[in-house]
């Protein structure tokens, strides 16, 4: 799932980033590989922080314990979460690649909110061209592991079945405690967290492979 965000980062950047004459092409991979480490950061985070429920609201168009009011771009620049990762990518701009301060809020503004709306667009779609963009992949990317899911060895929890629950596109099944699928994927975020913290590594490595 996240080679899929990165493809979307590298759709969205064409303009923004790649034909973009204040970033030299020189930098314009590191760009975009920044761009997505701070979107997988951001939720990651999210989840670490015990934000199951407002990833799922994310998705879902709003409500839920955040404050985004209303769904596409609008609603997500209201998203104080999408504002963390839009400004975490301009303070990366800024200090990196010396980017004028206002160009890098432009750039951020821009992209990470297009790249957001084109990953629930398509994981919210029952569209089989967009079977890529799944939940349980995301989920899965995001904790290292740590949660089993549908889509893991001897499956789990379907994540991707309680979004459609909320989107109308079928259900999750029934019989499952919320928190304790929340305390499961927080606990599995914080570990992931951790070991790349101690380690190096770990989706930092693989994204910057999605942009060699």
């Amino acid at each position: 799932m996240l080679e899929q965000i990165a493809d979307l980062v590298k759709e969205y950047g064409q303009d923004t980033v790649v034909n973009n004459s204040a970033i030299p092409n020189s930098q314009n991979n590191a760009v975009l590989a920044e761009a997505t480490h701070s979107i997988t950061g951001g939720l990651q985070s999210m989840l670490a922080g015990g934000g199951l429920q407002d990833i799922l609201s994310l998705f879902t168009g709003g409500g839920g314990n955040n404050q985004q009011s209303s769904g596409g771009i609008a609603g997500l620049l209201k998203n104080p979460a999408v504002a963390m990762m839009i400004g975490n990518l301009v303070n990366s701009l800024v200090s990196k690649f010396n980017m004028n301060p206002a160009q890098a809020n432009s750039v951020s503004s821009s992209l990470i909110p297009n790249v957001l709306n084109g990953l629930i667009t398509r994981t919210t779609s029952n569209d089989p061209a967009n079977d890529a963009f799944d939940l349980n992949d995301l989920i899965g990317s995001l904790t290292g592991g740590n949660v089993a899911t549908k889509e893991s060895a001897g499956g789990g929890f379907d994540f991707q079945g309680l979004l459609n629950q909320f989107t109308g596109g079928g259900n999750g099944g029934g019989g499952f405690n919320i928190q304790d699928i929340i305390n499961q994927v927080t606990q599995g975020a914080q570990q992931h967290q951790q070991k790349q913290s101690a380690g190096g590594g770990g989706i930092t490595d693989l994204i910057k492979g999605f942009f060699n």
